[in-house]
Order: structure tokens, then sequence, then C-alpha cells
């Protein structure tokens, strides 16, 4: 018997959270016998304006539009047999859609959280405004009101199981037939790069001055995707900072010979799934990353990453890398070698497929 999915969320195909947590698996489902329809709140345009307040500003009547739009959909659950829900159906105000699914015409709810959303998050764009914005209480309600909570990391689920909900923990993962390393020789000057998005670029600004420290030791390339700045510069060290675009986002892990994950440590960034280490394995990268929430447990630290919490840290580790050609290789071998053991897409395919019929079920 199909199993018919309305799958809600605030962000289109461009947002991780969309990609990697509903629309990578529509496929995988199906096999399952599950039909998904997805429906975000923001399409392609507007996600692209919404971190730059001069290009959004004059698509706020056209925010309302979808506003009321997402709301006159929320009835298209009457027809399905499950409501998932991707962090919150709208990207602001209190969670009407959720509510007409769930209270109103009674379809079981699955509410998925890779982030820790019932955290007040200061946006680096829009500053306190935005959290009052997106309903500080929602996440929390929206826990309450569903059948299961699919948790990207165990400390997401500790916060639902405290408010009395079920959890199940399912990482983010990748396709490993596309994100897979390069097979080709290693560069002459390696390449030491990051790849994130506007709101996390701060967290790699505090490393500049680092990597300017190091450009006086040895020679490097520096990789920056994503940033939302058109230009970084650091003095000694040749940097190519472009915009993160969806056609080459696996060929830009590809590209790096080590990478970098900085995290700040705070109860926000303690919510993270670590995603990136996920996209480094997969990619036979090795990489420095912070040992902040999660990230503290991913992979095997010595083997397939380096973990770093001070100056002196972050640059030894950097050192290591950048000076060692071969274990660059090994580390890499061993992350892609975990990444195949436990991020398997059809792993999760099953996990998901098993969480939704429960759901349909009850």
């Amino acid at each position: 018997m199909t199993v018919r999915v309305l799958a809600l969320a605030s962000y289109p195909v461009e947002a991780a959270s969309s990609r990697y947590r509903i629309l990578q698996f529509i496929d995988p489902l199906e096999e399952h016998g599950i039909d998904v329809e997805f429906h975000s709140f923001l399409d392609s345009n507007l996600f692209t304006a919404l971190y730059e307040p001069r290009k959004l500003i004059p698509r706020l009547p056209l925010l309302a539009l979808r506003a009321l739009g997402c709301v006159a959909g929320a009835w298209r659950a009457a027809r399905a047999d499950v409501v998932f829900v991707q962090r919150e159906a709208m990207l602001a105000g209190p969670p009407v859609a959720e509510w007409i699914a769930a209270r109103l015409l009674h379809r079981p709810l699955v509410l998925d959280l890779d982030d820790a959303t019932y955290i007040a998050y200061e946006s680096p764009v829009y500053g306190r405004a935005a959290s009052l914005l997106k309903w500080p209480s929602k996440t929390d309600k929206l826990i309450r009101w569903a059948r299961v909570v699919v948790c990207g990391n165990p400390n997401i689920a500790a916060h639902v199981r405290a408010l009395g909900a079920e959890a199940v923990v399912v990482p983010t993962v990748v396709d490993l037939r596309i994100f897979k390393p390069l097979e080709a020789p290693a560069h002459d000057v390696p390449t030491l790069g990051w790849i994130g998005t506007h709101g996390t670029f701060p967290f790699l600004e505090r490393l500049l001055p680092l990597f300017e420290r190091l450009a006086r030791e040895r020679r490097f390339r520096l990789t920056i995707v994503g940033s939302g700045r058109a230009e970084v510069r650091v003095p000694g060290v040749e940097v190519d900072c472009r915009p993160w675009r969806l056609d080459r986002e696996a060929g830009d892990f590809r590209a790096l010979d080590a990478g970098v994950y900085p995290i700040a440590d705070d109860a926000w960034s303690a919510g993270k799934s670590g995603f990136k280490a996920v996209q480094y394995m997969a990619c036979g990268v090795p990489f420095v990353m912070s040992p902040v929430g999660v990230c503290a447990t991913m992979g095997v630290a010595g083997e397939t990453h380096f973990l770093a919490t001070t100056d002196d840290e972050w640059l030894a580790a950097l050192r290591r890398l950048l000076g060692d050609a071969e274990l660059r290789r090994r580390m890499g071998r061993a992350g892609r070698a975990f990444a195949e053991a436990h991020y398997a897409m059809d792993a999760q395919a099953e996990a998901l497929a098993q969480i939704v019929r429960r759901a349909a079920s009850a």
C-alpha cells in the first residue's frame, strides 16, 4: 500500500536542509512504497534574495503572497497519510500550516530537525529581529504536536525527549556516488578550503590571521566558497573566493587537499549536525574541526581528521596536513571508508521509510 506524504519546508532545493533531509530521498522512498509531494515556502529567487536586504525588501509583497499560499496549501494535507515538516512550513510567524494539518485535519505529523531551531539565534544579516519573526516558541510547539521527531544528532534528540516526544536520530548524509574522492594526483601546491554560508563565515574569519601566519612558513592556496563576500584577503595567501553553486557543490569539495570546519562553542552550534564533516569524509578530504557538540564524536580523530580548539592546535594540525601529502592521502582514505560504513543513503532511506510508515499507521 502506497503511503502519501506531504513534505513542507521553508527553503527550496538550494538549501542543504531541504536538499539532503527531503529531496534526495524522494526516489529511494518511492522504492519503499512512499510517495512524497514537496512544497517549499521560498522559491529559488526569494531564497537567493533572503540574505541581501536590498533585494528582499522590494519582494516583501511576494513573501506575503507566499505566506497566504502556504496556509492555503496546508489543506493538501487532507489527501496525505503523513505530513513531514522540515523545521517549519513557513519562514516566519506562528505554525499556522502545521496547525491546520496536525490539529484541524488530524494528519500524523513527522517533524525533522537538523538544527537546534528551538534556540534563539541572532541572524548575522537581520540581527535579533529575525528571532522574533521566526516565533521563538514555534519549534517546541511542533515537537509536542509531532508523532515522531527525526533528529540530526543526539543533542537535538535529548531536547525532544525532555519535552516528552519520541525522537529518532537520523544523520544528514550525501549520495556517495556523487560525493566521492577525486582520482587525480595531489596538487604541487596544496589547496586548503572551506565551503559554507554567509551565516557560518564568521567562524572562518577567526582563522584568517592563522592562515596569514601559516603562509610565512609554507605555500598553500585557500578556497572559500559561499561566504557571501565578493572578496576575502589574507596577506601572503592566494585566495579563491567564489559564490556557492548547486551544480558544482560536490566538485568544490573534491578539489580540496584539506578542509577546515571551525564552529563556535555555543548552544546553537552544539545543536548542529556536523554535515560538513560528512561531506569532507565522503570526498576523501582530511580536515581540521572544532570539537563542538556532535562534531566531537564524528569520524575518528587522528585518523579521518584532526580536532582543534586553540590557535596553537589549529596551527599544528594545519602544518601537519599541508606538509605531508601521504598523511593527507591516508586520512582521506580513512574518511571515505568511515563515510561508506556510517553514512550510506540506503540505510537512512530505510530508517525514514520505517518512521513514515509507523506514523501513518499509528
